[in-house]
């Protein structure tokens, strides 16, 4: 944490860390993008990376895939170190994760099986009928079923989400990681996908970490979180939500939380 204030640290759950970061840096060249960043997630939680514009969300969650290396600090999963790997070490951890960017990132020439069951042609030995029957169930689980050959282009944005989550979940995760799950869905598409989030951490038992700034969504889904400010590029609060909302005293954390509010006034 660093050494230029105190975070804010509410109520936490006491699971076993699962994803440990610590004191991550990520810059280009004088630009630093995250400061001294650190955050222990729980097995089985829920948890949300949340802040304003331009606070280093995204880059956070991309560095703890390894999309992105960081300058200095390191990344471990299950206390063994992802970011100090070697290339068949990182491999078999990459191999755990199932990841849902912000577009959803479907290949549109390919129908949802397809898309879902790519991977399981790259990297099992299962036969086409067996990967389309596993696309088949993957798809069932978040509601598409009777979708498998439909292009992605036929679908509305809730229904593209839905079928990046089926496809992050081909392999059989340990752990999710979604990327603005609700951005640009209306609120009761956005209410059904956060309802699926927590079906699928009760029917999977994964963890999930979600980057997002819809205040229903993380208030309504997250078990844990961290607050990044985009002025400092770190952790300046962290905690459950809601007790981030009931108890936090930092402005900018408030003013976050409490925007919709302001603007029903």
């Amino acid at each position: 944490m660093s050494t230029r204030f105190h975070a804010f640290t509410g109520k936490t759950q006491n699971r076993e860390p699962h994803i440990e970061v610590r004191d991550l840096t990520v810059a280009y060249g004088d630009r630093v993008v995250l400061s001294d960043v650190s955050l222990t997630v729980g097995r089985g939680d829920v948890f949300v990376i949340m802040g304003g514009s331009g606070s280093g969300k995204s880059t956070l969650l991309r560095s703890m895939i390894g999309l992105i290396e960081p300058s200095v600090g390191d990344v471990s999963y299950a206390g063994h170190s992802f970011t100090q790997s070697g290339p068949s070490e990182r491999a078999s951890f990459l191999r755990r994760f199932g990841v849902l960017y912000q577009q959803g990132a479907l290949w549109s020439s390919m129908t949802l099986a397809e898309n879902v069951g790519l991977v399981l042609g790259e990297y099992t030995a299962l036969s086409p009928e067996e990967i389309r029957e596993v696309a088949s169930f993957k798809l069932a689980l978040v509601g598409l079923s009777g979708y498998e050959d439909a292009m992605p282009g036929e679908l509305s944005g809730g229904m593209q989400k839905r079928a990046g989550i089926a496809r992050a979940m081909a392999l059989d995760p340990e752990i999710l990681f979604l990327d603005e799950p609700s951005a640009g869905l209306d609120p009761v598409t956005s209410r059904r996908l956060d309802d699926l989030i927590l079906a699928l951490r009760r029917s999977l038992g994964a963890t999930i970490v979600v980057v997002t700034h819809e205040l229903e969504s993380l208030l309504s889904i997250g078990d844990n979180s961290v607050f990044l400010d985009n002025e400092t590029k770190t952790v300046i609060a962290r905690g459950e939500p809601r007790d981030l909302l009931e108890n936090c005293l930092d402005p900018k954390v408030q003013a976050f939380l409490r925007r919709s509010q302001e603007a029903a006034r």
